[in-house]
């Protein structure tokens, strides 16, 4: 979920033939020498012709997603899908309606992440800065939802310390269990605490190469990613929670390491961010990252750019491929179904105003007698579709 200029929500138009498309995510996933699991079905959820990033799924298996406000006209800001995959506006129409001179904190602005905690609740997060134009003060927050009825729970609005100017707040885990919340800057580089308590919120490793970019290029099927003809550079984008709470691990987009911090520490309102470096830790070297994800199994799902691919990581197995395919096309958010499935969805960043087909919501269903790893390759087969709820 990057850092970028606007990007249309026209329908999709095509902008290379398929076969080429499935040619150079074959070469790049092939290239790494990954390992391609057959644990899971690759299944299409549900398709947009406007740009989705966030996902989230209710301990009910409704699905929510969130359309960044990166064009000036949107359809909606957050949305509920139906059985069939449509979008409904979530809560209601006047959340998702916005412009200049309305109240921004009761207003959906730009909005990146959607999430649902351990307890059931929905949360949006909204940078509040529409077409990268910067923060709209005041817009930038934390919106805690009922997912069942809608209902409002409560706002936290960042102020211009937590969330400067050249901010943007871009994905958010929440704790629950234990008060709090850790959400990336990807505009600036940093971590955000919240305290879901008291409601105060600081900024972290503000100065430190962890939440920065690493000056690299984002490499797709050969090409690299540019924008107006530069490398764009995004800072920390990814971040998740360990299942126990006690480390939140992160991931520039525009690198190639992984990184945690020991929640303690993040935690402690006494520790200056100056010695919270100290806390940190290198996990991995990974290619570039967007949405990053624990499962209940204690796996965190990595979103592979440069491989058309789902990665899984481990301390004790390391980097493994799970699915790729020319659909998993910028895999970008994640989220964890109530049956354990991973759902993610498809931004296709790479190509501008101009993907090659739909943004994919899509998701990756665990066999019930899983195969052995099946070698280097791609899947050139389309996703299965799912079957619409009644």
């Amino acid at each position: 979920m990057p850092h970028t200029k606007s990007h249309s929500p026209a329908a999709a138009r095509l902008a290379l033939p398929f076969c080429l498309l499935a040619l150079l995510a074959l070469s790049a996933c092939a290239a790494r020498g990954t390992t391609v699991h057959d644990e899971f079905d690759l299944v299409e959820v549900a398709t947009s012709t406007v740009r989705w990033t966030g996902v989230a799924v209710s301990q009910e298996g409704t699905v929510f997603v969130s359309y960044p406000r990166w064009t000036p006209n949107i359809p909606v800001s957050v949305a509920k899908l139906d059985p069939s995959g449509n979008p409904e506006p979530f809560p209601n129409a006047d959340w998702n309606d916005w412009r200049f001179g309305m109240n921004p904190a009761e207003h959906f602005i730009c909005v990146q992440s959607v999430y649902v905690d351990r307890m059931g609740m929905l949360w949006v997060l909204d940078p509040a800065s529409p077409q990268f134009s910067g923060v709209v003060p005041g817009g930038a927050k934390l919106v805690k939802f009922d997912p069942r009825t809608g209902a409002h729970l409560r706002t936290y609005v960042f102020d211009a310390d937590t969330a400067p100017a050249n901010a943007y707040l871009n994905d958010v885990r929440v704790d629950a269990e234990r008060g709090y919340a850790y959400l990336t800057d990807s505009g600036a580089g940093a971590l955000v605490v919240l305290d879901l308590k008291s409601g105060k919120a600081r900024r972290v490793l503000t100065h430190t190469p962890s939440t920065r970019s690493e000056g690299i290029a984002v490499e797709i099927g050969g090409r690299p990613w540019l924008q107006d003809g530069k490398v764009p550079q995004i800072h920390a984008d990814g971040v998740a929670l360990t299942p126990q709470g006690d480390y939140v691990y992160y991931h520039a987009l525009s690198g190639r390491t992984l990184y945690r911090v020991s929640t303690r520490a993040l935690t402690n309102w006494n520790l200056p961010d100056s010695e919270i470096g100290r806390y940190v830790e290198k996990v991995a070297d990974t290619g570039p990252n967007d949405g990053i994800m624990f499962a209940p199994d204690g796996y965190l799902y990595l979103s592979a750019l440069e491989e058309n691919s789902v990665q899984r990581f481990s301390h004790v197995t390391g980097i493994e491929t799970m699915s790729c395919s020319p659909y998993i096309s910028w895999p970008d958010s994640f989220a964890i179904g109530p049956d354990g499935s991973v759902y993610f969805t498809t931004s296709q960043i790479q190509y501008g105003d101009n993907p090659p087909g739909p943004y994919r919501l899509l998701l990756l269903k665990r066999k019930f007698n899983a195969a052995p790893p099946k070698g280097e390759a791609c899947d050139f087969a389309p996703p299965q579709k799912a079957t619409p709820t009644p």
